[in-house]
């Protein structure tokens, strides 16, 4: 199991804060680096890997440390830097000196480490042993345990997220052609970014449970290692069976308000990414996005500019991003831009977070969606309510689905489906036109996200839509 050690400074650390750092281990140990230099490794004589040591980040987003680490982590005025210090547990050792190289550093800097307590400045000696040389190729998988069809990764911090690490071991796995399976202990969330890279098989988030040994954290289906996998158990009737920790767990008393749309651009020299999101979040919140970024933590301020260079560089690859607001309104939003036949689209869903006594905006949706279609040529969009947690931590257990609040269509589609087609669902609502009379969008009021009879009126509406037969 990975354990982390970070450390947050004022200052970045320069070469001689890094060898300083790295001289926690005595002289005995020696020094490679991996991933085009990114990385760091501290290895012992015979090859063991020790600890990783990260490239810094220079974080320009207020509050993200306490989003990911916790309340009770020292946070450096913005900007500052973030530098993750991975320990292998594969040497008992390598904790320790995890967090000897961490408090080096801010011995030197300044500033704070994660976990509180772990930093030291001492000299931590490592056993001697035998084990296969480690080697400086960036495409090997550093993982756990790897077999021919999985990568384990074993984890255990308050809040796992889609770092630049996972995202490029998922990178790697999903490359080879295997699954990837993260071990946490039952007390780790995910993070949305990374809840929604690991949805869908063969990735899965693999939670130690006492009582059943494992289960899957999103489906709740309970776990056993088989032939170099996790995989469900199954009786003999071959029914799978769920932990009961999922399932008994007391509901969620917050509201996760999630919007998810899509718009499409001509292809033009002076298009302008992000401008969608930016009128959604402004809408929704009152403010812009407070950053973005490619992994977590976000560390770039809110910047359609860069965000639009970005995409440019990697085009035509399709290239994702995130977004994250201001510590007083949990949001956090993913951001796919891809070619697609008629021009540039960006895919988007926005999640905000609401506590028990506060009242999600649903009254500002049409408005919301009249601006896109006007301005930003939505293609779609499907807002959504559910009981979730206000932080938009994904917890091991079973939460309650969204239920939809409305569905609008743009302009172009209810153009190709027929108008008079499109406004006459076999469903009691009425759509709202939205634009010019002569090529509107419509919006589908669906309710207020407490009746879960709301989706059986959407498929409805969706197969009146496709000209499918009712059921």
């Amino acid at each position: 199991m990975m354990k982390d050690v970070i450390a947050l400074t004022p200052d970045m650390p320069d070469a001689s804060a890094v060898v300083a750092g790295l001289f926690a281990g005595g002289p005995g140990l020696d020094v490679g680096a991996g991933h085009d230099g990114a990385v760091i490794q501290l290895r012992a004589a015979d090859g063991r890997p020790l600890v990783s040591l990260e490239a810094p980040l220079l974080v320009h987003v207020p509050g993200e440390a306490e989003r990911l680490l916790g309340g009770d982590v020292s946070e450096p005025p913005v900007p500052y830097w973030w530098t993750e210090v991975r320990a292998s547990t594969a040497v008992p050792e390598a904790g320790a000196l995890a967090g000897s190289v961490a408090g080096r550093l801010t011995a030197l800097l300044g500033g704070s480490v994660w976990p509180a307590g772990a930093a030291t400045t001492e000299v931590v000696r490592t056993a001697e042993g035998t084990a296969q040389a480690a080697t400086d190729d960036d495409d090997a998988l550093t993982v756990d345990v790897l077999t021919d069809s999985t990568a384990v990764v074993l984890a255990d911090r308050p809040l796992l997220v889609l770092t630049a690490w996972l995202s490029a071991i998922l990178r790697k796995v999903t490359d080879a052609g295997l699954a990837l399976h993260i071990v946490t202990p039952p007390h780790v969330r995910l993070s949305l970014p990374l809840r929604t890279a690991l949805a869908g098989a063969p990735n899965r988030w693999v939670v130690q449970d006492p009582e059943c040994g494992y289960y899957d954290g999103l489906s709740g289906a309970v776990l056993h290692w088989q032939n170099g996998t996790f995989t469900p158990v199954v009786d003999e009737t071959g029914e799978r069976s769920a932990a009961k920790v999922f399932t008994e767990n007391a509901p969620a008393t917050g509201r996760q308000l999630g919007v998810a749309f899509r718009v499409t651009h001509r292809p033009d020299d002076s298009l302008v990414l992000g401008r969608a999101l930016e009128t959604a979040w402004s809408a929704l919140t009152g403010a812009t996005p407070a950053g973005w970024g490619t992994a977590e933590p976000i560390n770039l301020r809110w910047s359609k500019g860069q965000l639009t260079n970005l995409a440019r560089e990697r085009s035509p690859e399709p290239t994702h991003l995130l977004a994250v607001g201001h510590p007083d309104r949990p949001a956090i939003a993913t951001h796919r831009v891809t070619r697609a036949p008629d021009g540039v689209a960006e895919d988007i869903t926005l999640t905000l977070g609401y506590g028990e006594d506060e009242t999600p905006p649903l009254d500002a949706i049409e408005a919301l969606a009249r601006t896109l279609v006007a301005e930003h040529g939505l293609t779609s969009m499907l807002v959504t309510l559910r009981r979730a947690r206000r932080d938009l931590a994904v917890p091991p257990s079973l939460e309650a689905p969204p239920i939809p609040v409305s569905f609008t269509l743009g302009a172009e589609d209810v153009h190709t489906i027929g108008l008079d087609h499109a406004r006459r669902p076999p469903v009691d609502l009425q759509p709202v036109p939205l634009g010019p009379t002569t090529r509107p969008a419509l919006y589908y009021p669906l309710g207020d996200g407490t009746d879960a009879q709301a989706w059986t009126v959407l498929q409805r509406l969706h197969a009146h839509l496709r000209n499918e037969p009712a059921d």
